[in-house]
């Protein structure tokens, strides 16, 4: 390909240098439009934002639910995982309003998390307290650590 272009039957021979630097330029031109689409969807299908975390006996999944009432997620647990869904809906902006940065979203979001390990999915709770939901998940007797004793 570079052989190719190097020869401009109209111009004669060109500078291998000139060719890379073209190359060096689409290449810089194809990473800033893959960043700017990495950026435009970044907060879209990551709602609500979770962390999963563990102890000996139990998986905890936290999720920011700010604004959603008690009564409003849907909450469904499996042998390995977890699913969180709801709607989340905004105070309407008048028609006039000028954004300067919109990063909060409107609308129906679902979330699945699968777990590293299997669960009681009968012993499960949830809360939620001051946008947080907290949700426990009992780890299943054969995901526990057994202690053996040597004798």
């Amino acid at each position: 390909m570079i052989m190719r272009s190097m020869f401009d039957p109209l111009r004669g021979w060109r500078s291998p240098f000139g060719e890379a630097e073209r190359m060096r330029r689409q290449l810089r031109h194809f990473s800033d439009e893959l960043e700017k689409g990495l950026t435009r969807g970044r907060w879209s299908g990551v709602f609500p934002l979770i962390n999963v975390t563990e102890d000996s006996d139990n998986y905890f999944v936290r999720a920011e639910l700010p604004g959603l009432a008690t009564e409003e997620p849907d909450i469904s647990v499996t042998a390995n995982g977890l699913a969180i869904a709801g709607e989340r809906n905004l105070p309407d902006e008048s028609r006039e309003a000028k954004y300067h940065r919109k990063e909060r979203e409107s609308g129906r979001f679902s979330r699945m998390v699968t777990l590293p390990g299997h669960i009681d999915p009968s012993k499960t709770e949830a809360k939620l307290t001051d946008g947080v939901l907290t949700v426990t998940l009992p780890k299943a007797a054969s995901s526990k650590p057994r202690q053996i004793k040597v004798s």
